[in-house]
């Protein structure tokens, strides 16, 4: 039986972020950094789960309000060619505080989708308290959006903790040779282990139920999401 979980949308600052963990409260936290979706049905469903893993789970808003579950994908993705990275990155970083402060995790960790699976990479680049990073099918195209200020491929050479990064081999927006960038930069450092997945055939965004239409992104999701859990569990504990 899975342990009794809390879920509730709290203020942190001037943000607002999902969390949900297990009754009580837990030592072990992990950010949660969505996708486009924002904090829709299937990010809280992460966050859940990890919860009834033991882990304290508090997920940023990326778009303070909107999220699939209410706002058409057309301008979510409006928002999303507007993001800031240094504002989005001061967000994470205020909620990290309070994941290791008002929440009482003594260890805590990033997971992030597509936009936010490439700003787990850039945050594990920046905070040496983050005790791991999952990078489930990070968005660094190939062509470098204008808004897109901060460099991925530089920080992921700059983490300290153990890495697990995600790549679909038929992801349509960011290319092999942005992948091989990103895993010589992972497997070039000198601490922190490197856990590279690659799942062939498989599309950007595989996790996502609105690509699993496509049966090979059902296969990569239901392969590689025990293994991240499994991999929360070991770096947090």
């Amino acid at each position: 039986m899975a342990p009794e979980i809390e879920t509730s949308t709290i203020t942190v600052g001037p943000l607002s972020a999902y969390l949900a963990r297990p009754a009580g409260g837990s030592e072990s936290g992990m950010l949660l950094l969505p996708m486009i979706t924002g904090i829709g049905e299937q990010v809280r469903e992460y966050a859940h789960q990890l919860a009834e893993r033991g882990v304290t789970a508090l997920t940023w808003d990326v778009w303070h309000g909107p999220s699939s579950d209410d706002t058409p994908i057309e301008r979510l993705q409006e928002l999303l060619a507007e993001l800031d990275d240094e504002t989005a990155l001061a967000e994470q970083t205020r909620l990290l505080d309070h994941l290791l402060g008002e929440l009482g995790c003594a260890k805590a960790g990033v997971i992030g989708w597509c936009l936010g699976g490439r700003f787990a990479l850039i945050l594990a680049g920046r905070d040496e308290r983050l005790v791991n990073a999952v990078a489930y099918h990070p968005t660094v195209p190939g062509e470098t959006p204008p808004n897109h200020t901060v460099d991925a491929i530089a920080h992921c050479a700059r983490i300290k903790a153990p890495v697990m990064m995600l790549y679909p081999g038929a992801d349509s927006l960011v290319p092999p040779e942005r992948f091989t960038q990103l895993q010589s930069a992972l497997q070039g450092r000198e601490s922190g282990a490197s856990i590279i997945h690659h799942y062939p055939g498989a599309e950007h965004g595989f996790s996502n139920r609105t690509r699993h239409g496509n049966e090979v992104n059902v296969r990569a999701y239901q392969l590689s999401w025990p293994q991240v859990r499994d991999f929360v569990g070991v770096t947090t504990a």
